[in-house]
């Protein structure tokens, strides 16, 4: 023990010849009980620090590498907890409530933030801010510019207040945004023409298991889509006036069809699975309604924009996972005959007799087809 210190020093020869002291805590004095408890303290740690000398390991030396390592552990988990805290996604939520919310009204502010969620992709909406660079944000808007240029426009413009705004607190130098703004101009605007694509048959149950996962309206109107074969506009203005859940049927007016007939959909247990689901939300009319207005569909962007936040956008459209990948499916499979999967689709049969004759007589091969297809999924 030193005296002028008053703490317990364990002095030894390392391994190397050196002669070396360790100190071992304060010795205390205050009361028996603590004195006796410091001397304890210090055998002990005096007893470790001889163990190690007889493996061949300086008790110092050791203490400095265990510091050294808590030090880098410490600095690690801040380091991340930085990163976590300066993601695209972070700063983009933060300026929203800081500046867009006080300044706009709460449908408009809700617009501004879920723009950025459904068109940014994952893999930058969660990178560190500072990592995102022009090139890897152009290719992530391209698709949004050749399919909706309004709304990719509105998204550079609010990725770049928000660079911007992260330049001025430090958390980067360079607004990708901005440097895009003249390349993203110079893309072709509008939807490109073609084929749909589609997803093989053969991925769309592992597709649906991963849509399963995916909560909210979109996900349950694509899931719904994918169910019944139906088109997108159909299933967005799907009113509950259309459901008849003991039949099990959703009748679709004629004036809601491309093929201006009146459409009978035969639903799977799943299928009403997802109607009683959404009946639970109240949406009126609509029986997949707007998240932000119930009065109000789902948005005709809103399937879409969930492919892209699962990264199936470049695999399949809306269209070819609900349609093409079913009749695929039927077609190759031999599930039914032609006609009736062309009825399924409703399909506009140019003899209108034959066409009578196909609603009246396929009723029951398109239920029994349609039930085949859900338990497919």
């Amino acid at each position: 023990m030193t005296t002028a210190g008053s703490n317990w020093v364990f002095r030894f020869t390392s391994p190397d010849g050196r002669r070396r002291e360790m100190g071992l805590g304060p010795a205390l004095r205050s009361t028996l009980a603590a004195s006796g408890e410091s001397v304890a303290l210090a055998r002990r740690g005096a007893a470790l620090a001889r163990d190690l000398i007889a493996q061949g390991i300086d008790p110092l030396e050791q203490r400095k590498a265990a510091r050294d390592a808590a030090q880098a552990k410490t600095a690690a988990s801040k380091a991340t907890t930085k990163t976590e805290a300066t993601t695209l996604a972070r700063v983009a939520r933060r300026y929203h409530e800081a500046i867009v919310v006080p300044q706009r009204t709460p449908l408009h502010a809700a617009h501004w933030i879920n723009s950025l969620e459904n068109h940014v992709p994952a893999s930058l909406w969660h990178a560190p801010i500072d990592s995102i660079k022009a090139p890897a944000l152009l290719a992530a808007l391209a698709p949004v510019r050749r399919q909706v240029p309004e709304t990719c426009d509105r998204v550079r413009q609010r990725l770049e207040v928000i660079f911007d705004d992260a330049i001025f607190h430090g958390m980067c130098t360079i607004n990708p945004a901005t440097v895009i703004r003249r390349k993203l101009a110079e893309l072709p605007r509008g939807t490109v023409k073609g084929n749909f694509k589609a997803l093989p048959f053969a991925d769309v149950p592992a597709f649906v298991r991963t849509l399963s996962e995916q909560s909210g309206t979109s996900a349950k109107a694509l899931e719904f889509s994918l169910l019944t074969a139906a088109r997108t506009a159909e299933v967005l203005g799907c009113q509950w006036e259309e459901i008849d859940a003991q039949a099990g049927v959703w009748r679709v007016p004629a004036a809601r069809m491309k093929g201006g007939e009146e459409h009978v959909v035969h639903l799977s247990v799943r299928a009403l699975e997802i109607v009683e689901t959404m009946r639970e939300l109240q949406g009126e009319p609509w029986v997949f309604p707007s998240p932000m207005d119930r009065q109000k569909p789902l948005s005709n962007m809103a399937m879409l924009t969930l492919l892209r936040r699962m990264d199936a956008q470049h695999e399949t459209t809306v269209h070819g996972l609900c349609r093409s990948s079913f009749s695929s499916w039927a077609n190759e499979h031999g599930v039914a005959r032609p006609d009736v999967i062309e009825a399924a689709l409703a399909h506009k049969e140019s003899d209108k007799v034959r066409a009578a004759y196909n609603r009246a007589s396929f009723a029951v091969e398109r239920r029994n087809l349609l039930t085949a297809w859900a338990n497919y999924c």
